[in-house]
């Protein structure tokens, strides 16, 4: 009886899994299309003022961390789920 309640415990993770699997590849999406955003800006910072904007370079470091977290993620490299589920990362 013991192995049968594990493979339901297991199976009901596999499929809570892939739910928030479905949702992170979603926000992976979303945050490329804000990193495009942040680079375009990024670009036309420099043109204007010859230097990067320090608040753009901290968050694109950080949303750097965040996208590899997601790949991790949902390529089984990790089992923690990234932001909002914990913490966002530092980009400092």
């Amino acid at each position: 009886m013991n192995d049968f309640s594990n493979a339901s415990d297991n199976r009901h993770n596999i499929w809570m899994r892939a739910l928030f699997m479905l949702l992170m590849g979603f926000v992976l999406h979303v945050c490329g299309t804000l990193l495009f955003v942040v680079t375009v800006i990024q670009f036309v910072i420099v043109l204007l003022n010859d230097a990067p904007n320090i608040r753009l370079v901290s968050f694109g470091r950080g949303l750097g961390i965040y996208l590899r977290q997601i790949v991790n993620f949902l390529t089984f490299v990790t089992e923690e789920i990234p932001f909002p589920f914990s913490e966002w990362p530092a980009g400092e």
